[in-house]
């Protein structure tokens, strides 16, 4: 196998939560680039946002389904995949990316505020990657999981509490994963993006003093783009990484090296 032929996802089926906008959807365009069929999450998501993902999936030639739930409740990640086994047959790639952010000096923050980011951010994450688990070591079949850390998986942030608290465990969550799954042929790794283009940065990007004071740190001197994500995510859900487990890549334009 040529070494091209390594990061090929011919055949393979990729669950990506939040698939409807971001990087998701850039996730979802590059896993498909590389050969995936495409199964998402989607919730709040525009149906115009989703028609754009599919038109992306299926402009590579891929098979795009989804459905719409909402990830603060855990009740309906069996329908999750049950629904992507019933449309492709298999699950291969498993990406938790979806998940929210609330602003609020932590004196002020709210319990609501802390439960909702929480169960998005964390819970879900756990509970799809243990649902991915059981389907891998069941069907005797390897598998990659990739979930969504921070800059915040390192740092303390200001003003984002539960976020900072959800992305700290998945670094240590995803080691966790590939100590006890690593046996079964199970890849589990995180990507941990820095600044980037999304929902979640658009009020940093409005305050011109804190954008400055961003890109003065991030070496590469821009804010990172979905397309920045999906080499990652081809690369750590490919062969390629076969003997990759446990890390968190960071793909933050050299923000951590500052």
């Amino acid at each position: 196998m040529s070494i091209t032929d390594l990061f090929r996802l011919d055949g393979k089926a990729a669950l990506v939560t939040g698939a409807g906008r971001g990087l998701g959807q850039g996730i979802a365009k590059g896993l498909a680039e590389a050969g995936a069929d495409i199964f998402g999450t989607v919730f709040g998501s525009t149906e115009s946002a989703v028609a754009e993902t599919r038109a992306f999936v299926e402009k590579a030639g891929r098979r795009f389904e989804y459905c719409s739930v909402n990830l603060t409740a855990q009740d309906c990640i069996p329908t999750i995949f049950e629904e992507m086994v019933k449309q492709f047959g298999r699950v291969d790639i498993v990406v938790n990316n979806a998940g929210i952010i609330r602003r609020e000096d932590s004196v002020n923050f709210t319990e609501a505020d802390w439960d909702d980011v929480i169960n998005i951010n964390l819970k879900s994450v756990f509970f799809i990657a243990q649902m991915a688990a059981r389907h891998f070591i069941a069907h005797k079949t390897r598998g990659k999981i990739i979930n969504i850390a921070s800059m915040l998986s390192y740092q303390g942030g200001i003003r984002v509490p539960s976020y900072t608290a959800s992305k700290g465990a998945i670094l240590t969550l995803t080691m966790l994963m590939a100590n006890e799954w690593a046996r079964y042929g199970i890849n589990a790794n995180a990507i941990a993006p820095g600044y980037m283009v999304t929902d979640n940065t658009a009020a940093l990007r409005a305050d011109p003093v804190r954008s400055a004071a961003i890109l003065e740190r991030i070496p590469a001197g821009r804010w990172g783009s979905a397309q920045d994500i999906a080499g990652a995510a081809v690369f750590l859900a490919s062969p390629a990484s076969d003997y990759v487990n446990g890390f968190t890549l960071a793909v933050d334009g050299g923000w951590l090296a500052r």
